[in-house]
């Protein structure tokens, strides 16, 4: 561990779990699993769950801090088996922001929370002097109910399963670095950004609840970096097919002239299940029929422990480590 608290820490891949390992885990204590949601009393019927927004801008094609706030813990909820209901929302506001922009962050949240279909109920806000923030961060806490039957961890998946993805990847965290107008390069890229209960409900609508293994929302550092968490949790590995992985060629064409890996740029309305084996295709119909068009059987679980691989066109093979660094500062 590092003597001082770096960008790198705040980026979801090897320094953050060091991070959370070293430092929160020893004072808090340590669960048997780390989830986007606690799940607890009565009989882990709820769940739970915190995230902090500092995105940069906090406006971008096709989203804002405001929807961002909202869906980011929605989903973080979603993927637990819960049905969110009810959010906080903290702001920390800059002095000098135009009440305008304040104004139109607000009203995205509204709306965000409105398509969601969960209602804000308490918030509070802090004013810190000019240069101490970055015109606004928030934080919002999201509760939701589990329903019977539900039940979702790495100790639940087997080889043979199959890894689901509901949509494209990257496009939120390319959409927002494009944004910030300091590279000599634009392209059309719109975040991801949205609420996936709707979806995770469908899921569970034509599975059977016993079939659903595992679900996260691939955020901060994206499908790979979930996928390597995955396998140090259950001690099985996945490969992963390179061709199935949805991508939008304008978000690939930016991730190569960049030269970043697409695995690890943060997604924010697409979640990443794995699924009995026999159920996948069962399974990504009925993404695709509540409106994830693009969800996609892109890999499978595998016997050999602890280990991420993809495979290309070519038969050929490559490890997917978790994201070292920071390749994408503040894109959530």
């Amino acid at each position: 561990m590092t003597e001082v608290i770096t960008l790198a820490h705040g980026a979801g891949g090897k320094a953050s779990a060091k991070l959370i390992d070293t430092v929160f885990l020893p004072a808090f204590g340590s669960p048997a699993e780390l989830m986007d949601a606690a799940c607890f009393a009565p009989a882990g019927r709820c769940a739970f769950s915190t995230d902090s927004y500092v995105v940069n801008p906090i406006r971008f094609p096709g989203g804002s801090i405001g929807d961002l706030a909202v869906n980011g813990t929605v989903n973080d909820l979603a993927v637990c088996g819960a049905r969110p209901r009810w959010l906080s929302a903290a702001f920390v506001i800059e002095e000098g922001l135009p009440v305008a922009e304040l104004e139109a962050v607000v009203a995205d949240m509204a709306a965000a929370a409105e398509r969601a279909g969960v209602a804000i109920i308490t918030g509070d806000t802090k004013v810190v002097p000019k240069g101490a923030a970055d015109k606004v961060f928030i934080t919002t806490a999201g509760v939701g109910e589990i329903p019977d039957g539900r039940a979702l961890g790495a100790g639940r998946i087997q080889a043979g399963d199959a890894v689901l993805i509901s949509g494209p990847i990257a496009n939120h965290g390319m959409s927002v670095m494009l944004a910030r107008g300091n590279l000599a390069l634009t392209a059309e890229i719109e975040s991801d950004s949205a609420p996936v209960n709707g979806l995770v409900e469908a899921l569970y609508a034509a599975l059977e609840a016993s079939e659903v293994r595992w679900m996260r929302d691939a955020t901060r550092g994206g499908l790979g970096t979930v996928l390597n968490e995955l396998t140090a949790a259950s001690g099985l590995g996945v490969l992963l097919d390179d061709a199935a992985i949805p991508l939008d060629e304008l978000t690939r064409g930016a991730c190569d002239m960049l030269g970043i890996d697409p695995l690890y740029v943060a997604n924010e309305g697409c979640f990443v299940a794995v699924v009995q084996g026999g159920s996948a295709e069962r399974a990504a119909r009925a993404l695709r029929m509540a409106g994830a068009d693009r969800a996609a059987v892109v890999g499978q679980v595998i016997a050999e422990p602890n280990v991420v691989a993809i495979r290309n066109a070519f038969g050929g093979t490559r490890l997917v480590d978790m994201m070292i660094g920071d390749p994408l500062p503040r894109i959530c």
